[in-house]
């Protein structure tokens, strides 16, 4: 042997994590659906899973990420054509999801768990690349509020739910398949959209012409979007195409591509409307009213989204110390790893059971209860869980050591990836105000948050403890907002909301898990998060089964 050769002899590097199926391996995900859809096939799931933990897939993922998109604002010849260009391992991606369903599958065929069944194609495809998610995630939300106007959806809802993937800017009606994207923030007012500038003047038939700019408009190379703009009566909502039914590009200037931390195979614009063509959707003046179920069904993917990026960094972590030893043992039989190990997937386990549990609500809409249970559960998962995730993927990346912070493990563009959810669709203050308002003036949505964490009552002392101490306080807190008027949330406890609302999300996971979970995983999430000042992770109480929680979130071998 040469020396070279001698020298370059590799050994106790774990194998990488492909060739297994990202579904069947999580066996979180795999029994919420057992509880959430029992009659849904499986084999599409576990087929989705394969693909996303295929060798091929990834390197898909791979290339997307680091050959972004390109802005193409003119043509050869000077012509203005406003369009992104992507690599092909994008439009893999891409063909999948849409293939799949995950764009708007529930809404063409709403079968008795339809959404839940999305909801878990989310989770798994997710882990794959997450950038690729927002288009689709927005398609999914459009479909509800398009459905405003009867009319307006039936001209966009048949190809929106297409389950062909057609990219490329045409008129509609020579398209197989359409995606839908959103631009209603601008640089003066972000999540404060009333303070809107842009103008929308009628130009008859229901039709408007839009000016102005959008500081963020996600995926502009999609086909349709729904657009805040100042009407005469007020802020309101429109349907504004690319292209033209006469073929003619709309009036929408793409000005440049964010430079982002994370979700770079995405892109995302600043464009300028120019007297842009667009649709009235809803009365002027109820511009937010309309797009209020487009806000909760993307809130639902930012929990989503999170809950599987924390399924991805634990099946590496774990993965890793499975596979690497270090002072003369297996990493993962290390008292101290396998304290941080278990940790993280007791937060990953919850996110994903309060992800799918409200997945769920979305089929029963038509029960007060799971109506009511959604209303409230959203804006605290969208806190709670989206807020958690940068740090238990930093924690995972650790786990790996330096191989983790080398960009071939793929923990860099995980760790890129974590803050986007808890900022998109409203930061964690956002969510915070938001069950403030709850609290003030929805009293059946407490009541289903205390019906569900009830469920539980009477299993694990330390839930029924926290309950009580949470339960007062609410109490309180409900006759003090309910004494000022709506906007003063000020009077109604502002100070403690981020805490109140970290307070209520635990206590559902608990829920949820001390229902549904292994002992072993319901015992150590309620020693160690009931008092929603969970920390450091690795600081787990003595006497908890780790290992059995270590082996439960640890992908086996292909």
């Amino acid at each position: 042997m040469g020396f070279v050769e001698a020298t370059h002899e590799v050994t106790n590097q774990p194998p990488p994590l492909t060739g297994h199926d990202v579904f069947g391996a999580d066996a979180a995900l795999v029994e919420a659906v057992g509880r959430h859809a029992p009659a849904a096939g499986r084999a599409e799931l576990h087929a989705l899973g394969q693909l996303a933990g295929s060798a091929e897939a990834q390197r898909w993922a791979v290339e997307a990420d680091r050959q972004g998109p390109v802005l193409r604002t003119h043509d050869r010849f000077g012509h203005r054509v406003d369009e992104v260009d992507f690599h092909p391992s994008w439009h893999r991606l891409m063909a999948t999801a849409v293939e799949h369903g995950l764009h708007a599958a529930p809404w063409a065929s709403p079968g008795p768990a339809a959404h839940a069944v999305r909801a878990a194609k989310f989770l798994v495809w997710s882990q794959l690349e997450a950038a690729h998610l927002c288009p689709v995630s927005m398609t999914y939300a459009a479909v509800p509020a398009l459905r405003t106007d009867a009319a307006v959806a039936a001209g966009w809802e048949p190809l929106l739910t297409s389950s062909a993937y057609d990219p490329g800017l045409r008129p509609p009606a020579t398209k197989a398949g359409a995606l839908a994207g959103m631009a209603m923030t601008e640089k003066q007012g972000g999540s404060d959209v009333r303070a809107n500038t842009t103008r929308a003047e009628p130009a008859g038939g229901g039709w408007y012409r839009l000016t102005g700019h959008k500081w963020f408009c996600s995926a502009p190379m999609n086909d349709v979007f729904l657009v805040l703009a100042q009407a005469p009566g007020g802020l309101t909502c429109f349907v504004l195409p690319r292209v033209l039914d006469d073929g003619g590009r709309n009036a929408v200037r793409l000005q440049r591509l964010k430079d982002k931390l994370g979700n770079r195979a995405n892109a995302s614009a600043e464009i300028e409307l120019g007297g842009a063509l667009a649709q009235r959707l809803g009365d002027e003046g109820r511009g937010v009213a309309t797009i209020i179920e487009m806000v909760a069904a993307t809130r639902l993917d930012c929990v989503l989204g999170s809950a599987a990026l924390l399924r991805r960094a634990v099946a590496e972590a774990t993965w890793h110390a499975a596979h690497r030893s270090a002072f003369g043992s297996r990493l993962a039989d290390s008292e101290l790893m396998r304290a941080v190990l278990a940790d993280l997937a007791l937060e990953s386990e919850a996110a994903t059971a309060l992800a799918m549990r409200l997945a769920a609500s979305v089929d029963a809409a038509s029960d007060p209860h799971e109506r009511a249970l959604r209303r409230i559960g959203l804006p605290l998962a969208k806190y709670w869980v989206c807020k958690r995730t940068p740090a238990a993927v930093a924690e995972a990346l650790e786990c790996l050591g330096g191989n983790g912070y080398v960009e071939e493990s793929g923990m860099p563009r995980l760790y890129r990836e974590a803050p986007l959810n808890s900022i998109w669709e409203g930061a964690g203050n956002i969510q915070a105000l938001d069950l403030l308002r709850v609290l003030a003036r929805e009293p059946d949505a407490v009541a289903a948050w205390r019906t569900e964490v009830e469920a539980a009552k009477g299993h694990d002392r330390r839930l029924d403890d926290a309950l009580a101490e949470v339960t007062a306080t609410l109490m309180n807190g409900v006759r003090t907002a309910g004494s000022h008027t709506a906007g003063s949330t000020a009077a109604a406890g502002v100070g403690q909301a981020r805490v109140l609302a970290g307070q209520l999300a635990v206590l559902l996971q608990a829920s949820l898990l001390v229902r549904f979970a292994p002992p072993a995983v319901a015992d150590a999430f309620c020693a160690s998060r009931l008092d929603a000042r969970h920390g450091v992770y690795g600081a787990l109480p003595a006497g908890l089964d780790t290992a059995a929680i270590v082996y439960r979130a640890t992908p086996e071998a292909p």
